[in-house]
């Protein structure tokens, strides 16, 4: 496994990050137990470096992942923008993953300098309580151009976590290359790099080798976030982050899995899925929510916001 230096912040983190929005409930749903296993197989790759967030519901999964092994690094996020959010959000982290600290805490899903500017108040929470040594650095993640261009006139914003990939598939404002072009400016300024959606959230699937090969390809990215829920998953992405080439039942298995945003029969039309789809694929049409897969990312932030329970990703 290949591991790099996190910008200037002293952290060394594994080339693959296991993101584990794709365990919790917006998706496979994965028990803690089921969870274990998937973390102590990443970690027999070498793998160190664990992305959350307060959203995914996958603090105890961490906890368990900590407990494997407990040198582990762990980035996680949250909406919070004033200071009383973000005690609460560092505090349900701390006790989520049964540690004192957090290695890097972001805000999550900035969309403009204007956002970064409205989470003032709990970004300077964030670095307060970096400098006490409870947190190793702070930044914040997006799916927007706009945001990491702001972001590039925050220096104490050292880790960046925006959405590349090499269609662009997912970015809210802009094309692959606006995005790339402003994170190779992060890097060259120390900003700790980590990518999101290498393979578009599911829909570079047919594409995985050519979209690996690009994201692989780049040097000014630090590490990469892949959300895994299978064993098959993490044996092919851990070999291939370490140089190896998977064997051809190995790569099969993997591109015969297609995934999908199920809206249930039961969708009552509310809309509020719909308001919060920052790459609008949800619309509503005959007093139901329908989606739009090719701009769906299958991130499930939809499902978290649905009053019936009825968006899940299959």
């Amino acid at each position: 496994m290949i591991y790099n230096e996190l910008g200037n912040t002293g952290i060394r983190v594994s080339k693959l990050c296991f993101g584990s929005l794709t365990m919790g409930p917006f998706q496979r749903n994965l028990s803690v137990l089921e969870g274990a296993k998937l973390f102590e197989r990443a970690f027999s790759y070498g793998v160190n470096f664990i992305d959350t967030a307060e959203i995914y519901g996958t603090y105890p999964h961490v906890h368990e992942a900590i407990r494997i092994k407990p040198d582990l690094i762990v980035c996680t996020k949250s909406y919070a923008y004033d200071r009383a959010g973000a005690e609460a959000s560092f505090k349900k982290a701390v006790e989520g993953i049964g540690r004192e600290y957090i290695d890097v805490f972001l805000m999550h899903e900035q969309e403009s300098v204007h956002t970064i500017r409205g989470h003032r108040k709990a970004l300077e929470y964030y670095l307060e309580m970096q400098q006490r040594g409870y947190i190793g650095a702070v930044g914040l993640s997006t799916h927007y151009v706009a945001c990491m261009e702001g972001a590039l006139h925050y220096p104490e914003l050292q880790v960046l976590f925006p959405l590349i990939n090499k269609k662009g598939f997912g970015i809210a404002d802009g094309t692959a290359e606006e995005m790339l072009n402003n994170i190779r400016l992060a890097h060259e300024a120390r900003r700790g790099i980590i990518a999101m959606k290498p393979l578009g959230g599911g829909h570079l699937i047919a594409e995985r080798e050519e979209a690996l090969d690009y994201i692989l390809g780049l040097d000014c990215i630090d590490t990469i976030a892949i959300g895994m829920q299978s064993l098959a998953e993490v044996d092919f992405n851990c070999q291939r982050f370490c140089g190896n080439t998977p064997d051809n039942a190995l790569f099969s298995e993997l591109n015969s899995v297609r995934r999908e945003l199920l809206v249930q029969e039961w969708c009552e039309g509310c809309g509020v899925c719909v308001g919060s789809c920052h790459n609008h694929a949800l619309y509503l049409e005959n007093g139901r929510a329908k989606v739009d897969m090719s701009k769906c990312a299958l991130c499930g932030y939809c499902a978290r916001v649905c009053p019936q329970f009825t968006i899940k990703v299959i």
